[in-house]
C-alpha cells in the first residue's frame, strides 16, 4: 500500500482498533481487511462461499489501492462490537418540550456513536409566543439550539469523533433575525455550523426589493413582514464577518426529493451535502480521481473504464453497509433501510486536474466536471438497478418518483459530493472537488528536522523542469502559492493553482458542474480573500442561486477573529523589573497559533516503565511546545501526552517557562529509575527538567548532555525577564485545537492536514 507518513499517523490516532491501553492492535492492511469482510458479509444469503471471498477480497483491494474509501464510520466501526458505520442523520425536532428533548437524547445516542446530525428549528414556536400548557412564554429556537449545543459538548468528550451538528431555521420563521446574528461571537453554539433556509419565494423578494411574510410555524398564519433585500444583506454581513451562517435552498431540496410521499425534507447533515428526511442515516464514500488517469502515448487521459469498474463496486459496498450497519435508534433503521439512500463522491478531483494539465480555474475543467459526473451519476444508477434485479427495490419504492417512471433501483439515491477532510488525508489527495489548499508546507518530526511536504504532483513536475529545491519549496509554503516565482515556468504556476488563486466565481462555477449530476447536493467551499468585500460575499450567494446550486458556504480567510498574545519588553522598566501581568481571566486570552517553523531538542529518557522521547521546540517568542513519545515499552502515554498539550498551550498562553518548570519538577511517580546519576522521578518531572535545560541553550548557556539542570536556587536568584503580556486584536488564522497547525476550511467543514483532525468529524 501506497500510504504516506503523515496518513499512517492519522490511522494510528483514529481509525486503528487499538486494546484497553491506547496500543494499536491492527495495521492498515487490518483495518482494510476487518472492513472489508464486515462489509461483505451482507451477501451471505445471495452467494456462494467461494463468491463471498471474491468480493472481500475486490472490497480489500479497492480501498488498500486508495481507489475508494467509505466515510470516518465504517473505517472506524465496521466489524467491530459499536458497528455503526454512517457519518450522518438527520432528527424532527417538535414543537413541545417532550419533543425537544427527547431529540436531545438521540442525538446525544448518535454523536456517542460517531455520528453527526442535522436538526430543523423551523417548527418551533418564536420567542415570546405563548405557551399554553403553563401560561408563560415560549424562549425561542436560538435558546434551544444552545441547549442541544451544551448536550454536544459534554457527549463529545467520551465519543472517537467530535459531536457536529448543522441548525437550519426557515427565512419565514418570526425569529430568523436572531437566528442569523446568534453565532457573530465565535465563542457562541460551537458545536453547530448553521444556515438559513431560503425560498424560491424570498429570492425573488430580494431581486425585486420587496417585503415578504413571516409566518407562525404552528398555524402558517402571517405574524409580520420583512424586507426581503434587508435580511439578505444581514446574512451576507455575518458570513462576511465569520463564515456562518451559510444558506440552503430548501425548495430546491424538496424539488429533488425522490420520496415526497414520505415527508418535506427541512434540513441536511452538518456540511450540507446530504439532504435527508428525519430519521433518515446515509453512508457516503469517495472515489479517488487521482487514480483515474492514464496514458496514452505519453498523454494522459481519464481512464473511464476504470473509473466504471470501481463506480460499481462501490455502489455494491455502499448498499451492503445498510445491511450490516448497527442504527442507534429503531426509527433511524426503518428509515434507513425503507429508502437505502447512498452518497458516492469523489475526492483528489485537483488532482486528476494537474496530471491532466487543466487549470482549475478554467472552462476546460468546468465542462470535465459535467463530463465525469455525469458519467459517476450513469453508473452508480446502472449499478444500483443491477442490485435491485438480484436484491430487490428498496422497500419504500411504491412512495418514490420512480415507481411511475418505471425504474427500478436498489437505492432512491446514488450520488453526493461530500467532503474529504481525514479521508483525503489516508488516500494523500486533494479533498472532495476542492482546488490544491496549498503546494507545500512545512512540518516538524521527532528529531526535531524540518520534515517538508511538497505536492507529490509539483515536486514530480519540478524535479522534471529542473526548478525544485528546498529553499524553494519553503518559499513557497511561506507565501501559499506557487505565484510569480520566476524559477517557476508560468505553464506549471497556472495549472497548480491553490485557492486562493482561484476568484470566488470559478469556485462557485465548479460546485454548479458537480451539482448538475448529483443526486443529493454538493459540499464545497468558496474561499475568500481577507480584504473581499461584503459585495463579494453577496455575488457569492447570488452566483449560487443562479447557477442552481442547493447550498453554499463561504470562508473569508483570516475572518475568525483571534485575541493574540504579543510578548515584549515593560515601557520604562530597568532589567530584573517583575512581571507586570494582565487579568487572564478578564481577557479571555487564546494561545498564540503554533508556528510554522520552530527549533527544538528531543531527549530520550529511561523512566520508571520504559523509554520516553521528549521534544521542546522554541522559536523567537521563546519555547511554544512540548511533545512527547513512549518507546513500545513506555508507560502512560495517554498522561504524558496531556501533559505536554497543556505544556504547549500554557508556553503559547505567555505563561512563563520558569513557573512551568517549577510545577513540573519534583513530581514522584510509584515507578523511578536513574538516569546518568539523575533519579527521574516521573514524566512531568523528566519534561520539566528538558524544559529547563532547553531554556539555558537559549540563554547562551552551554550545557553536556549527562548536565540535567540548574538548582532551584540558583534558578530563583536570577532576575526575572522583563516580560510585559501585551493583549492585540489581530486577525490570524483558525489553528488546530490539537496540533496547532493552520486548519484548511472545505466542504463546509475544517480540517488538518497535520493530524487529522476535523471540527465535523
Amino acid at each position: 500500500m501506497s500510504i504516506t507518513e503523515n496518513a499512517i499517523k492519522v490511522l494510528e490516532k483514529r481509525y486503528l482498533a487499538k486494546d484497553e491501553n491506547g496500543n494499536c492492535i491492527e495495521d492498515p492492511a487490518g483495518m482494510f481487511m476487518r472492513v472489508a469482510k464486515a462489509v461483505a458479509s451482507a451477501d451471505k444469503e445471495y452467494v456462494s462461499e467461494e463468491e463471498l471471498r471474491e468480493i472481500e477480497k475486490e472490497f480489500y483491494d479497492m480501498m488498500s489501492n486508495l481507489e475508494f474509501l467509505p466515510n470516518s464510520p465504517t473505517l472506524m466501526n465496521a466489524g467491530r462490537p459499536l458497528g455503526q458505520l454512517s457519518a450522518c442523520f438527520v432528527l424532527p425536532i417538535e414543537d413541545s418540550m417532550e419533543g425537544i428533548f427527547e431529540s436531545i437524547k438521540n442525538a446525544a445516542l448518535i454523536h456517542k456513536s460517531g455520528g453527526g446530525t442535522g436538526f430543523s428549528f423551523s417548527r418551533l414556536r418564536p420567542k415570546g409566543a405563548s405557551v399554553n400548557s403553563t401560561g408563560g412564554v415560549a424562549s425561542g429556537p436560538v435558546s434551544f439550539m444552545k441547549v442541544f449545543n451544551a448536550a454536544t459538548e459534554a457527549v463529545k468528550q467520551g465519543g472517537t469523533r467530535r459531536g457536529a451538528n448543522m441548525g437550519i431555521l426557515r427565512v419565514d420563521h418570526p425569529d430568523i433575525m436572531e437566528f442569523i446574528s446568534c453565532k457573530k461571537d465565535n465563542a457562541e453554539i460551537t458545536n453547530f455550523n448553521i444556515s438559513v433556509g431560503i425560498t424560491e419565494e424570498f429570492m425573488n423578494a430580494v431581486e425585486n426589493g420587496e417585503e415578504y411574510n413571516l409566518l407562525d410555524p404552528r398555524t402558517g398564519e402571517v405574524t409580520g413582514t420583512l424586507n426581503a433585500k434587508e435580511v439578505f444583506d444581514v446574512i451576507v454581513d455575518m458570513a462576511w464577518n465569520n463564515g456562518e451562517p451559510g444558506i440552503i435552498f430548501l425548495d430546491r431540496l424538496n424539488k429533488d426529493n425522490v420520496t415526497p410521499k414520505l415527508g418535506e425534507i427541512e434540513s441536511t447533515n452538518p456540511c450540507g451535502e446530504q439532504p435527508l428526511l428525519p430519521y433518515e442515516a446515509c453512508n457516503l464514500g469517495s472515489i479517488n480521481l487521482s487514480l483515474m488517469v492514464k496514458n496514452i502515448d505519453g498523454l494522459p487521459e481519464v481512464d473511464y473504464e476504470k473509473l466504471a469498474t470501481v463506480v460499481w463496486k462501490a455502489v455494491h459496498f455502499l448498499d451492503n453497509v445498510i445491511d450490516v450497519n448497527k442504527y442507534p435508534l429503531p426509527e433511524i433503521d426503518e428509515m434507513t433501510r425503507g429508502t437505502r439512500k447512498i452518497g458516492l463522491g469523489v475526492m483528489g478531483w485537483a488532482d486528476m486536474l494537474c496530471k491532466l494539465n487543466i487549470s482549475y480555474n478554467s472552462q476546460e475543467a468546468i465542462d470535465l466536471a459535467e463530463k465525469v459526473m455525469s458519467f459517476i451519476q450513469t453508473e452508480s444508477r446502472k449499478a444500483s438497478i443491477k442490485l435491485a434485479e438480484k436484491k430487490g427495490v428498496f422497500p419504500y419504492y411504491d412512495k418514490s418518483i420512480y415507481k411511475k417512471e418505471g425504474i427500478k433501483l436498489r437505492n432512491a439515491t446514488t450520488t453526493t459530493i461530500a467532503p474529504t477532510g481525514t479521508l483525503s488525508i489516508i488516500a494523500g489527495v486533494s479533498s472532495g472537488i476542492e482546488p490544491l489548499f496549498a503546494i507545500s508546507y512545512i512540518r516538524n518530526v521527532m528529531d526535531n528536522d524540518e520534515l517538508i511536504e511538497v505536492n507529490p504532483l509539483f515536486k514530480q513536475v519540478a524535479l522534471k523542469e529542473g526548478f525544485y529545491s528546498d529553499k524553494l519549496m519553503k518559499r513557497i509554503a511561506k507565501k501559499g502559492t506557487a505565484k510569480d516565482f520566476p524559477e517557476i515556468p508560468k505553464t506549471v504556476q497556472n495549472i497548480f493553482v491553490t485557492a486562493h488563486d482561484i476568484t470566488p466565481d470559478w469556485h462557485v462555477k465548479m460546485q454548479a458542474a458537480f451539482q448538475k449530476y448529483t443526486d443529493n447536493a454538493v459540499s464545497k467551499t468558496v474561499n475568500l480573500a481577507n480584504e473581499a468585500t461584503r459585495k463579494d460575499v453577496y455575488d457569492v450567494f447570488w452566483h449560487a442561486y443562479k447557477t442552481n446550486c442547493k447550498g453554499v458556504t463561504i470562508y473569508r480567510d483570516g475572518s475568525r477573529d483571534m485575541q493574540v498574545l504579543n510578548i515584549g519588553k515593560v515601557k520604562g522598566k530597568e532589567e530584573g523589573a517583575e512581571y507586570k501581568i494582565q487579568s487572564l481571566a478578564a481577557t479571555g486570552i487564546t494561545p498564540r497559533p503554533r508556528p510554522e517553523i520552530a527549533t527544538g531538542f528531543t531527549e530520550k529518557v529511561r523512566i520508571g516503565c520504559g523509554n520516553l522521547y521528549i521534544t521542546v521546540n522554541y522559536d523567537e517568542d521563546g519555547i511554544c511546545e512540548v511533545f512527547t513519545n513512549t518507546g513500545r515499552a513506555g508507560g502512560c502515554p495517554s498522561q504524558s501526552e496531556a501533559t505536554a498539550r497543556l505544556v504547549s498551550i500554557a508556553l503559547r498562553s505567555g505563561i512563563n517557562h520558569e513557573h512551568i518548570i517549577e510545577q513540573l519538577k519534583g513530581i514522584r511517580c510509584p515507578s523511578t529509575t536513574r538516569q546518568k546519576g539523575l533519579k527521574v522521578m516521573s514524566c512531568p518531572d523528566a519534561i520539566g527538567r528538558l524544559i529547563e535545560k532547553v531554556a539555558k541553550i537559549q540563554n547562551g548557556h552551554s550545557v553536556s548532555k549527562s548536565e540535567t539542570s540548574i538548582t532551584d536556587e540558583q534558578r530563583f536568584q536570577r532576575p526575572l525577564a522583563n516580560t510585559e503580556f501585551n493583549f492585540d486584536e489581530t486577525n490570524k488564522e483558525a489553528i488546530c485545537p490539537e496540533c496547532g497547525i493552520k486548519l484548511e476550511h472545505e466542504g463546509g467543514c475544517v480540517v488538518c492536514r497535520n493530524c487529522g483532525y476535523s471540527k465535523c468529524g
